[in-house]
């Protein structure tokens, strides 16, 4: 008898924070979820300048399709004047991304609060820095 793991399927929670829409992501990001995931960030991507902020904090997992996701989401977003921004605190996401030659590519913020730097500024308190991958 032979016994398999499964994955846990991606859930995410959509909410706007400054303008931005904040998709926060749970679970793995892979082959098993890109179709359903895929067709709702399409529809988020759609619209001219979109501004869209992927909360990747509590992907325990991401294989080569979830990654095909994020850049199809990033040249979607790009050519339609917008901006995608990715929030991931974790090392091995961040190395994932330098193996595979992604690192420049994608802006990535260990948090994201949805203050724009000069309203952080103002208010005396630090603006989150894009961390380099």
């Amino acid at each position: 008898m032979s016994t398999s793991q499964t994955r846990p399927l991606t859930g995410h929670i959509e909410h706007t924070v400054g303008g931005a829409t904040v998709v926060t992501l749970s679970g793995d990001v892979g082959f098993a979820t890109r179709l359903c995931l895929g067709g709702r960030l399409d529809a988020l991507s759609a619209g001219p300048r979109p501004d869209l902020v992927l909360d990747l904090r509590a992907v325990p997992f991401i294989d080569c399709a979830g990654l095909g996701l994020l850049c199809r989401v990033r040249n979607r977003v790009t050519a339609r004047g917008g901006r995608l921004r990715l929030v991931s605190d974790s090392a091995s996401f961040r190395r994932i991304l330098r193996r595979t030659g992604l690192a420049g590519v994608f802006q990535v913020l260990p948090e994201f609060t949805g203050a724009p730097a000069g309203r952080a500024a103002r208010e005396g308190r630090p603006a989150v820095p894009a961390v380099q991958a």
